[in-house]
């Protein structure tokens, strides 16, 4: 999987699944940095009692049935190709 694109459909299956698709490295940074910059008005500012604010929603990483991380092989060309042909 070399010089392919960090938020291609092979990349996102490889992650985890298609929850990933379009998530780069460059969306993960304005995910950072729209949370950092949420901490940093919590905590400068001048509430009397600080609101709560919501974290950029991110795609779960892969799970399995247990609600573990998943373990094994990595994926393979021919899996990633049955996943992404599959009919839904």
């Amino acid at each position: 999987m070399q010089r392919l694109p960090d938020t291609s459909l092979t990349a996102a299956l490889a992650s985890g699944g298609r929850e990933h698709f379009g998530w780069g490295v460059d969306r993960h940074m304005k995910a950072d940095i729209f949370d950092a910059l949420n901490q940093n008005t919590r905590a400068t500012g001048n509430f009397k009692k600080p609101p709560k604010f919501e974290p950029w929603p991110r795609p779960k990483p892969g799970r399995n049935k247990t609600g573990e991380p998943k373990q094994g092989r990595r994926a393979s060309v021919a899996d990633i190709y049955k996943r992404v042909t599959a009919r839904r």
